[in-house]
Parts: structure tokens; sequence; C-alpha cells
């Protein structure tokens, strides 16, 4: 068995539905049908992520625990409403970085004792430093990872430039690539990219576009190299195939074969090489000129102040951050092991190819880390409308790219200014984050 890099890694901002009923102005919230300790999540929404992780929590929990699913706004103030009014009714969370860390201090129990307790586990340091949040105390233990990577068939493998290594690309490689398989198809784009209502899209823009071409997020939004990343990706959009803007989850295209290539979450292109692996490969990322940009999305798992069984809560963490419940997790739900993990062989072929992408993206030499947005909760949305209002006037309205980003350069700082927050990587941690 092979264990798994884990010096940096990527993580899912996982969507979905579960089982909770939000109580309209009310502080509470009532769960349809479950009973024991709540632990709520802003993870595995979709039904099928919920259902395959509460059957792997149902055998490993060492108490009575029902799994609550809900959205990243409404978890903070949930939260924050219970806490505040003393009526804590849950004993235990689980979110990515951005969602736990505005809850840090005032919200959230101290777990420094119980990560000393739980050993040496492997967790990298990175993430350990990330559960600090700025502080000398951490608030949340780490939990699981994932990324965003390429996937390919073979078909698509066939038109790569001369010379061009598939598992090593630059994003001129990239576009070149593009270009030549729809040249070769009838001049019918292979490649598509998660631009429909619900894609993620502009996770590609965060953390992996404008990083790699501007060392930044937001603070080089509006800059000279921002402009080129922009005229990139209109280029690029012109060698998509046109229906991407109907695509959500790459996966359903790349099955169908309406595009052979495609950028997406691993747990939206996973189900693609699932039934034909032999003729799938996954891929890092692309590098432009300040490295290969990628989002690191950490999830947590943190108890909230009044936690309604802090022992309970203490001894889920606990088999939830033990190597082979991660490695279940892996293959139920893959979500990668935020601990040091031996990954067996055996696990599914579309796995083991993800695995592989994702190993190589975070350990190339030039690797710049980027996270999602960190501390905007409720108003996360505004901010995601940034980049998805700069997409669809540049590239799908072909408006000016320079007064354009200026235009939403301003409404971003704007949220910035009211919310009164630092920058999160790659952008440097100054007090008050600002876009140049």
């Amino acid at each position: 068995m092979r264990r798994v890099g884990l010096t940096r890694r990527s993580l899912l901002r996982a969507a979905g539905l579960g089982a909770v009923a939000l109580t309209a102005g009310c502080t509470g919230f009532a769960t349809t049908g479950n009973s024991g300790m709540v632990f709520l999540s802003t993870q595995f929404r979709p039904v099928d992520e919920a259902e395959r992780f509460r059957r792997l929590l149902a055998g490993v929990a060492p108490g009575e625990v029902s799994y609550v699913t809900i959205e990243e706004g409404p978890f903070a103030s949930q939260i924050r409403s219970q806490v505040d009014t003393g009526r804590t009714q849950t004993g235990l969370v689980a979110g990515l970085h951005g969602d736990l860390a505005p809850l840090a201090g005032d919200y959230l129990t101290d777990v420094t004792g119980l990560l000393r307790r739980l050993g040496d586990r492997g967790w990298p340091p990175e993430y350990l430093q990330l559960a600090r949040t700025g502080t000398d105390r951490s608030w949340y233990v780490p939990w699981a990872t994932a990324s965003y990577v390429l996937a390919a068939h073979v078909d698509a493998l066939e038109h790569l430039p001369p010379g061009v290594d598939a598992t090593s690309l630059t994003y001129e490689a990239f576009l070149d690539w593009a270009i030549a398989a729809r040249r070769a198809n009838g001049n019918r784009p292979m490649l598509g990219l998660p631009a429909g209502p619900e894609g993620l899209l502009h996770r590609f823009t965060q953390g992996y576009l404008l990083p790699s071409f501007t060392g930044g997020q937001v603070t080089t939004f509006r800059s000279a190299e921002a402009v080129t990343a922009w005229e990139y990706l209109r280029e690029l959009w012109a060698n998509c195939n046109s229906a991407s803007t109907t695509y959500d989850f790459m996966q359903e295209p790349l099955e169908t074969g309406e595009v052979r290539m495609a950028w997406d979450h691993v747990v939206r292109l996973v189900e693609a090489p699932e039934r034909d692996p032999d003729n799938w490969r996954m891929l890092p990322s692309p590098r432009g000129p300040h490295g290969l940009g990628y989002m690191a999305v950490v999830a947590g798992l943190a108890i909230p102040k009044g936690s309604t069984d802090l022992d309970l809560a203490e001894r889920t963490i606990d088999v939830l951050c033990r190597p082979d419940t991660q490695v279940e997790l892996l293959r139920s739900n893959g979500f990668f092991p935020a601990v040091d993990a031996a990954v067996p062989e055996e696990l599914p072929p579309a796995i083991k190819l993800e695995a592989d992408a994702v190993r190589r993206q975070q350990e190339a030499e030039d690797s710049l880390l980027s996270l999602p947005p960190v501390g905007l909760g409720a108003r996360e949305g505004e901010v995601t409308k940034v980049f998805q209002d700069t997409f669809r006037s540049i590239v799908l309205d072909d408006a000016p790219i320079r007064s354009t980003l200026d235009q939403q350069a301003g409404v971003l700082q704007g949220i910035l200014d009211e919310l009164r927050i630092p920058c999160w990587a790659p952008d440097p941690p100054a007090d008050r984050c600002e876009v140049a």
C-alpha cells in the first residue's frame, strides 16, 4: 500500500440536502425523525452522499449520532443563535475552514487538548495552523479533503500537441490541446467546463486561473496580469462545448460523450470513469506564470460551546479521524484523508486515478495554495456572484476586460470593507483585505 501525500490538500465544497428542517425565525431547528446527538454539517448535502456517510457513521459512531446537513449561511447563524441564547441543540459540527474559522473563539470549544490526546496522526502542519485561525489555540480538528482536477478520455489524449506531458500541463499547452482536439473532432469542441447554474466554475477562476496568472485571488483582482488571465479564459471558452453554460456536474456530459475533457471537483467527476477506468485519465490542473494554482478546501470537525454531549462529540471525532475510517470515507464519498493514512490498492479504480492526480497537483514544486473565501459567512454568495458576473460579462458577453474588472473590483471591495476581514491565501494575510 502507498501513503497519500498530505502536505497540502484540497477539499470539495460539497453541496447538498439532508434531513433537516429549519424553523423560520427561530434559533433552533427540527430534525425529521432523528434522535441522539445532532451532528450538524455543511458537507455531503446531496441525498446520496448524505446516506452513504450516515451508513459509514452508523458503523463507527461510539453512540447515537444523527447526521443533519445544512447550507453554509444558515449553518453559521444557527450556531451563533444557539450559543448566544444558551440553548445549544447540537453536539458536533462539521464544515469547511471558511465555515468554521469565523466561529472560532466565541462559538466553538477549544480542542487543543483533544488534539493532544488524539496523538500524532500525521495531520499536515498547514492544516493544524489553519485550525488555529490565527490564534494560539485550535478550534477544529482537520477531518477530510478533496480537490479539483482535469479528466480526459483517451480519445482526447490522442490530440495532445507533440512533446506535451498531460501530467504537467501549462495553461498555454492546455489551450493548444483544446484547439487541436476541436479541430480533429470536425470543429466540435471536446472540452467542457462547469458553468451551469450549480456549477463550480467560479472556483476555477478563484483558486486556479487567477492565482496561476497573478499570484493572488483578491489583491490582484484588477491587475494587468488579471487582464491577461481573462483574455486567456475568453480564448479557452471559444474552444469549449457551447452547452457548458448548462453543465453543473461534468461527469454527466463526460459519460454521454458530449465532451471528452473537463475540469471539475473530484466528486463531480468520479462517475465518468467508474465503468471504464482503463480509458480515462485524471490529470493535475495546469500551471501559469506564478505556478500551479490550486484550491485547498479543508473540512474540519468542531464542538460548539454548550455541546449537548461533549464526551460523545470527542469520541466521535476520535473515530472519524482514525486512518481506517478516513479510508472508508474516501471509498464511500471520495474525500481524501486529512491524516496519514495507508490507501489500499483495492480502492475503486476511479478513486485511484483521482488520488494520483491530487498527489501530483499537491506535490508540484511550483504549487500555489489557495483557499476559498474565509470569513464571509452569509455573504459568501455575494462574492461568488462577483466572480460569476465577471465571467458572464467578459467571456459570455464580450465586455471590455479592464472596465469590467474595475467595476467588479468596486463591488468586491465594498463587501470586504463592510465585513472588515483579513485576506486569505494566496493573498498576503493583511488585517484588511483590499483589492489593489
